[in-house]
């Protein structure tokens, strides 16, 4: 038992991914395909950031979620794409043994929070269309502040949990994790020590966020239907779907990605397609959140003019004093 654990303290220093691909030739142009995308990523998220927090006609509650929203969404994509970016740079695929349990404890927080952001933005999407008489009174500042607050302090809580099980088993020799980045189920293949109670507390409350963010996400978008479908205008039936398109489109794709990767038989999984998936959910999602939100509101775009317009302004002034 003493060989064991100092054969685990002397190999536990680092973990080796797997990696995105073990084909030369493919590094390079993966990269920089990467790279671009990552970067559109944090340039959208941060803008929708800075955008919906100066821009005085986006101080309303779809804009504070869609903020948090941004948040998450360039919180777990920087979690991964800057270490497997640097990864793919110079050909080494390793992790050491507190960067990666810092990197799973990141994108614990961050992915888990973006679940519940998205089912209070639907909750919000159905205050606004089934009671907008009512909106700014139910929509209080304080209820906004408590919908994100507590999904936060939620999401630390439970990665916190995992993450001390999980790096306070034993290891066993072996460290190569079959990913591109440090994920719970690769990490808990490589445990010696009994695994049931990590593996039940992380189906638990896996199957308790999938389920319970989904039944507000569905019960929201039965509720708005039912209200669009009885109102007699058709531009108000128009302008309502208009309102939940852009976070309609979000939650389909989101969703969709986390059913394929996890809501399928274990026989069908295939270690190459479980990370192309898992790509597109950590970085490919990131990026096409603040697309989606920008080319489809007129509010966004609006906002994105007059930012672009004032900035251009103070630039003109600063010039036009220094000459």
């Amino acid at each position: 038992m003493a060989w064991m654990d100092k054969h685990n303290l002397t190999m536990l220093n680092e973990f080796i991914l797997m990696g995105i691909t073990d084909l030369p030739e493919f590094q390079a142009p993966l990269f920089g395909l990467f790279l671009i995308v990552y970067m559109v990523s944090a340039v959208g998220n941060l803008g929708l950031i800075f955008l919906t927090k100066i821009d005085s006609r986006l101080q309303t509650p779809m804009y504070f979620f869609l903020r948090h929203l941004a948040l998450t969404d360039l919180g777990y994509s920087t979690a991964v794409g800057p270490k497997m970016l640097a990864n793919l740079a110079v050909n080494q695929y390793t992790i050491s043994y507190n960067w990666c349990a810092t990197q799973l404890t990141f994108f614990g927080i961050f992915i888990t929070c973006e679940i519940y952001v998205l089912s209070a933005m639907a909750y919000d999407r159905y205050v606004a269309i089934c009671n907008p008489l009512l909106y700014t009174v139910i929509m209080s500042q304080r209820l906004c502040h408590l919908l994100v607050a507590v999904p936060y302090l939620y999401s630390v809580f439970l990665s916190l949990l995992v993450n001390i099980k999980i790096f306070t088993s034993s290891f066993c020799g072996y460290n190569v994790i079959r990913h591109f980045y440090c994920d719970i189920l690769p990490l808990i293949l490589l445990l010696c020590s009994d695994t049931h109670d990590i593996k039940l507390i992380v189906l638990i409350f896996s199957a308790f966020n999938l389920v319970s963010s989904l039944l507000i996400v569905l019960v929201s978008y039965i509720l708005i239907l039912v209200a669009i479908l009885r109102m007699n205008s058709s531009k108000g039936r128009h302008k309502a779907f208009s309102t939940c398109g852009s976070h309609l489109t979000v939650i389909v794709i989101f969703y969709g990605t986390l059913f394929f990767m996890y809501v399928r038989p274990k026989s069908s999984h295939l270690f190459d397609t479980d990370k192309m998936a898992s790509l597109f959910y950590t970085l490919v999602i990131p990026m096409l959140n603040p697309l989606i939100y920008s080319l489809r509101n007129k509010e966004v775009k609006n906002a994105l003019t007059r930012t672009w317009s004032m900035c251009a302004n103070i630039l003109l002034k600063i010039h036009c004093n220094i000459h």
